[in-house]
């Protein structure tokens, strides 16, 4: 790995139990985005914003939260070649720490996505970001570079024209990182100590953007992976397939799955499979559906239901057999992630009008706020707040204080 640089830090790793008030991850912890807390229906660039932070460039890049500090992506540049990492501190707004890198990799990409679009993954010690540019980081919370990586120049063929998104997840403590290209594709485990690969893994020779869920299985960890050709459930220890499921080009690219109880739901180019694995062997389909889709967003599980925004339709399903319980329409166009807290949803789209629905036996609308910015990154809520990136700013979206 010649193209590995390590600092030397004098540092044990470990990856705490996740707190209530932490969001790691894109989706948040579980990857199941949902919160306890509750935050304001009714917000906007003046209203219920305890505070807004300037952000150096565009990024779709969620926002991950441990403690009381916030880690954000950027990039910035004509061609997208400067990277930059933030820290904000999440109770006032005050930016603790940048740290800014040249991409390494090539910065070619659809016009609606940057190099920033992949969501950083942190342990509580440590945060680690991947870039569209394949270039990898893990830096401590004080904003002290611990080793780099190269992505691109371990591994010249992987090409991608349009943009890398897929974010990297933590495993029993091992670094999983999506890479599925044209050109040269795979999965790494890697060190987090050292950012030395554990495992590789090939994959199928497709761009995909989804990121891996991570789930527990009879007693142990899986690593759900989805592209177009199937899922795969991998060992987080050394990357052997669990199980496997696979389809013809069946599978979307973008949304990623979801795992609740026994199930895992693979999104498909049009509806949902879900799979109940099997120990030893192929999983059983449980069934699957055409009236639960989504082209962006990833689905929510929660409480037996899932939800699904399919073009400007919010579809409301049972997880018990996929039927369609209720469904309301929307407006606007949607990249971001919806996410739940307080029993209702909070749906971005792409223009800056979040509509809020309480869920129940009915879809309702209690509020549509215009945020009047581009809103392409899935929000996370952590102490009570909901924080919200947009191409120029990071907001704190949150209740007056008592």
């Amino acid at each position: 790995m010649s193209r590995l640089i390590v600092t030397i830090l004098a540092c044990a790793l470990s990856v705490p139990l996740v707190a209530a008030d932490e969001w790691p991850q894109f989706r948040g912890p579980n990857s199941a985005q949902t919160a306890a807390g509750d935050v304001p229906e009714k917000f906007g660039p003046d209203e219920n914003v305890r505070w807004k932070a300037d952000l150096p460039g565009r990024g779709l890049s969620a926002p991950a939260i441990t403690g009381n500090t916030i880690f954000v992506t950027a990039n910035s540049g004509m061609r997208q070649t400067r990277l930059h990492m933030l820290a904000f501190a999440a109770d006032t707004g005050h930016k603790l720490w940048e740290r800014q890198f040249w991409a390494t990799g090539q910065t070619l990409c659809h016009p609606q996505t940057c190099m920033a679009a992949p969501t950083p993954v942190t342990d509580g010690q440590f945060v680690y970001a991947l870039f569209g540019t394949a270039d990898l980081v893990c830096l401590d919370v004080n904003g002290n570079v611990a080793w780099l990586r190269s992505l691109s120049g371990d591994y010249p063929a992987m090409t991608n024209h349009v943009g890398r998104a897929a974010s990297p997840v933590l495993a029993d403590g091992v670094l999983i990182v999506p890479a599925e290209n044209q050109g040269a594709s795979f999965v790494l485990g890697i060190d987090p100590k050292t950012g030395r690969n554990l495992w590789k893994v090939e994959r199928g020779l497709d761009n995909c953007y989804t990121t891996p869920v991570v789930t527990q299985r009879w007693g142990h960890s899986e690593v759900i992976v989805q592209s177009p050709s199937g899922l795969a459930a991998l060992d987080p220890a050394t990357g052997k397939t669990l199980w496997n499921y696979e389809t013809e080009g069946g599978l979307s690219d973008i949304p990623s799955p979801a795992a609740a109880g026994d199930l895992v739901l693979g999104m498909q180019r049009r509806g949902i499979v879900a799979l109940r694995p099997t120990a030893g062997g192929p999983p059983a389909v449980a069934w699957q559906t055409a009236k639960l889709s989504s082209f962006a967003p990833s689905p929510i599980v929660s409480d037996g239901k899932i939800y699904v925004v399919k073009g400007e339709i919010l579809c409301c399903g049972d997880l018990a057999d996929g039927k369609l319980l209720w469904d309301l329409r929307l407006k606007g166009y949607y990249w971001a992630s919806p996410i739940l807290a307080g029993g209702k949803l909070y749906i971005f789209g792409e223009g800056g009008v979040a509509t809020v629905v309480r869920v129940g036996a009915k879809g309702e609308v209690v509020a549509t706020n215009d945020m009047k910015e581009k809103v392409y990154a899935t929000p996370a809520i952590a102490h009570g707040a909901m924080f919200l990136r947009t191409d120029q700013h990071l907001y704190c979206i949150a209740k007056p204080a008592s």
